[in-house]
């Protein structure tokens, strides 16, 4: 698929070198250099302005996730949902991002990505201002319409990214990849106070509407300016047969089932060992804030002092594990030791996740198709994760099948990681 470049992206910048004085010392003083300063002004503030539309379109993929889970208890009482519909609450976000995001691609080929993008913000404020509306059916079809919408921006996302910053592509999935986490950390430590300063669990979770309406005003500009390719052009190269397509589309599916696993069900678990809801969301948020060191940090140590990606990939696989593992069955007393290892890992797998996915991508249309696939299908085997663990405890009345799941789930992600994280790339034909 190719991305239409922002038309203001492509102005172009005055460059005319100024006259040599031995040449033509009667000449009079040229005007078109001083146009420079202001058009590179001009191209400056574009690209900022561009970034941080980015940066803030990232901040809201996560709070719809991250809300819900510190309040879920209460959702309940009020609401009268089982065990079994709580746990299809928290799956069905991932379900959505899994349903939705192979359509992106093909949206964007229709309206332009900048377009796309700007309706899935719209369409995120719809969802999470819905769940707040409506008792129970509002919760349910706002989390669907909330999902799809992060489903289609996610995927779009890593092809802006090659195909606008394609020399800063690691620095750029870093940085976007930090807002997301403080997106997650905001929504998971900011719910609850919310809530109590609001007494009412539909103003908690309908908040997060307000900072997808901010990010809708910012990236106005960039989808005013966007181009639409015709629907027949660029068609894609399927990806199905491509080894290395479904290397990453495996580790980026296993290692986020890790993180949904967390967002749905760590405070759900702490809150059962003793912990007060807001204690419970306090110590998710603490985890998610962690998680910005190295969702920018790990792309950057994987390439500048790593031959490839696989190292990088074991380590922080394994901080997360162990960090989990710690939280369930290590005294409370020490739960701010694990909460940092816990963090770290999920930061750096899901930043190197998105780092594969730009840099096995030749081109911006493959990072696109790429990016459709691993998240499309990966997000739907991620929300296995999070469903056997609800329907695993409804069974067994114990965590330690929490535990099983996220240890068998990181064993396939070091799997997948140590095969695609070799330094090779798609072929394009």
């Amino acid at each position: 698929m190719t991305y239409p470049r922002s038309a203001a992206l492509e102005r172009p910048i005055a460059d005319a070198a100024l006259p040599c004085p031995q040449e033509n010392a009667a000449a009079p003083a040229p005007t078109r250099p001083k146009a420079a300063a202001p058009a590179a002004a001009t191209r400056a503030r574009t690209t900022l302005l561009l970034v941080a539309g980015m940066a803030l379109i990232a901040l809201n993929l996560r709070p719809a996730l991250t809300s819900l889970s510190p309040l879920l208890n209460e959702v309940r009482l009020a609401t009268g949902l089982s065990a079994a519909a709580a746990g299809l609450l928290t799956t069905l976000p991932v379900l959505c991002l899994g349903l939705f995001a192979p359509l992106a691609p093909r949206l964007a080929r229709r309206i332009g990505a900048e377009r796309a993008l700007l309706a899935a913000l719209i369409a995120l404020a719809a969802g999470s201002a819905l769940r707040g509306v409506a008792g129970a059916p509002g919760l349910f079809a706002g989390t669907v319409l909330a999902g799809a919408a992060i489903g289609v921006a996610g995927v779009l996302l890593p092809g802006l990214v090659k195909r606008d910053f394609p020399d800063k592509a690691e620095l750029m999935t870093g940085l976007y990849t930090l807002a997301l986490c403080l997106g997650a950390a905001a929504a998971a430590g900011l719910t609850v106070p919310v809530h109590d300063a609001s007494g009412s669990w539909e103003i908690g979770l309908a908040f997060w509407a307000l900072p997808a309406v901010a990010a809708a005003l910012v990236w106005l500009p960039q989808a005013r300016a966007g181009r639409t390719v015709p629907v027949d052009a660029a068609r894609p190269r399927p990806l199905w047969r491509d080894k290395l397509a479904w290397q990453v589309t495996g580790y980026m599916g296993l290692q986020s089932s890790h993180a949904y696993v967390v967002f749905g069900w760590l405070p759900v678990i702490l809150i059962d060992r003793g912990l007060s809801p807001l204690a419970a969301g306090f110590v998710l948020s603490v985890t998610t804030m962690i998680q910005l060191s190295t969702a920018f940090g790990a792309p950057w140590l994987a390439s500048r002092f790593c031959r490839d990606q696989r190292a990088v990939i074991a380590i922080m696989l394994a901080m997360s594990t162990v960090g989990f593992l710690g939280l369930v069955f290590a005294p409370l007393s020490s739960l701010w030791f694990w909460t940092v290892p816990l963090g770290l890992g999920l930061g750096g797998t899901f930043s190197m996740g998105l780092t594969l996915i730009v840099l096995r991508a030749p081109n911006a249309q493959l990072a696109a198709q790429l990016s459709g696939m691993a998240q499309g299908f990966g997000y739907l085997f991620a929300s296995t994760g999070p469903l056997l663990v609800g329907l695993g405890h409804d069974l067994l009345r114990d965590w330690r099948i929490a535990a099983l799941v996220y240890v068998v789930y990181g064993g396939g992600a070091l799997l997948c990681g140590m095969a695609a994280g070799r330094k090779r790339q798609i072929a394009v034909h």
